[in-house]
């Protein structure tokens, strides 16, 4: 029953569902409305980045994609369709793609780009510029971007594996963690460049902020609060690796998808500790001498928020548009894909968007879901076999409309806020 209630308390629903003609039967709180701006781009969209009339979507390669590699470009025309979509570039398995002073940059698993516009062109017809290069392309490749107000571009670079094991312990023999684990030498972790310098070298030309980060692309930095925050995605089949330390149940619920303020010098734990929502603490980790109940030694980040295991956070937004109501500016929409794995009767955790509201001095509040039902109306439909889409990405709009794109179909939503 604890788990239970610390779930139900997490993630209540914002408020009243909004009409059933939303479409797609997308689930809002009362005031708020979606309309479709896209059908789909086609499967392999990723994140979004809108600057005035232009939106364009980062995509990375998955199984059965037919779409063009590279960016995804579009005009917003005055009814808030999309118009003229175009591809270019070639950069491929891109997550983070963010606007800053004007200029669109685009992240590939080992180079961050920079594509300048002349006027209001959509394609950029200058060259792409190299900003940091020689990113490590092995492993979690996924990489998020962020940019602070002193002219930095903060870059988080994720661990190698899933955990630290060594792979000479036989497979039928519980799995052993290696100290020091090597990923955290050159990876796993945050490091901050200058953001207007061409052909930076990784990790030379810049300075590590934080480290400990297993897989973390859902990055932003907060504005009002001048803080950098990012959602971790918590390690998996836990409880296939050690044995009866770590329930099957403890793995798929317990074990927190974490939200962090990456302030420098942070370390958010990985690999040697996970936090655990139930005891509301951090743990070792079992293939480190962990029991599932002993209290991590050590300097680690405590999480801001800690979200139920499994949901697969692809985004972090945090709002600051003027369309929404005022509770919800400054605060955090997080993008959660949703959990992978067998056929769930009640399918898994995530596939909807969750806002998190914030004070001026950084405290969070109670985590909420924002919009849901992406996945189909009924529970059973969050499992990926029988989804119909994902969210992955989002952006704010110039009117302060939200943006969110599915990265099965490339279905692109615009949620706004009428009040009625």
């Amino acid at each position: 029953m604890l788990k239970t209630s610390f779930v139900a308390l997490l993630l209540t629903v914002a408020a009243q569902p909004v009409l059933a003609d939303e479409p797609d039967s997308l689930k809002l709180p009362f005031g708020f409305h979606a309309q479709v701006v896209d059908e789909g781009t086609g499967p392999g969209a990723r994140h979004l980045a809108v600057h005035g009339d232009h939106l364009y979507i980062s995509t990375r390669k998955e199984r059965g994609a037919t779409a063009e590699p590279g960016v995804i470009a579009m005009d917003l025309t005055g009814d808030h369709k999309a118009s003229g979509v175009q591809h270019f570039s070639t950069v491929n398995d891109g997550t983070g793609i963010r606007f800053y002073k004007g200029a669109l940059y685009v992240a590939s698993p080992s180079t961050v780009y920079r594509f300048k516009f002349k006027g209001n062109e959509l394609i950029p017809g200058a060259k792409p510029e190299v900003i940091v290069d020689g990113l490590p392309a092995i492993g979690h490749d996924n990489v998020g971007m962020a940019f602070d107000n002193s002219g930095h571009l903060l870059v988080a670079v994720s661990g190698q594996d899933n955990i630290c094991t060594d792979s000479s312990v036989p497979k039928d023999q519980p799995a052993k963690g290696l100290n020091p684990c090597p990923s955290l030498a050159g990876r796993a972790g945050v490091w901050r460049f200058n953001a207007e310098k061409t052909n930076q070298k990784f990790p030379a030309d810049g300075e590590q902020l934080a480290t400990g980060v297993r897989d973390m692309m859902a990055v932003d930095w907060s504005p009002d609060i001048h803080a950098m925050y990012g959602v971790m995605q918590g390690r998996n089949g836990t409880s296939q690796m050690v044995g009866k330390v770590v329930s099957a149940e403890d793995d798929r619920d317990s074990i927190a998808e974490e939200m962090h303020r990456i302030d420098k010098g942070a370390n958010l734990g990985w690999p040697y500790t996970y936090y655990d929502i139930v005891p509301h603490a951090r743990l070792t980790a079992p293939e480190y001498g962990g029991d599932g109940k002993m209290l991590a030694e050590g300097k680690y980040s405590t999480p801001v928020v800690a979200f139920q295991a499994h949901q697969s956070p692809l985004d972090l937004l945090f709002y600051d548009g003027k369309q929404f109501p005022k509770e919800y500016r400054g605060g955090a929409f997080v993008v959660f894909q949703g959990g992978s794995g067998g056929v769930l009767p009640l399918g898994h955790h995530g596939y909807d968007v969750v806002f998190v509201p914030f004070d001026k001095k950084g405290k969070p509040g109670q985590a909420q879901i924002f919009a849901d039902g992406f996945a189909g109306p009924a529970a059973a439909d969050r499992n990926p076999g029988k989804a119909m889409h994902r969210p992955s990405g989002a952006a704010v709009g110039p009117d302060g409309s939200l943006y969110v794109v599915d990265t099965l179909k490339g279905r692109l939503w615009r949620i706004y806020y009428t009040g009625k």
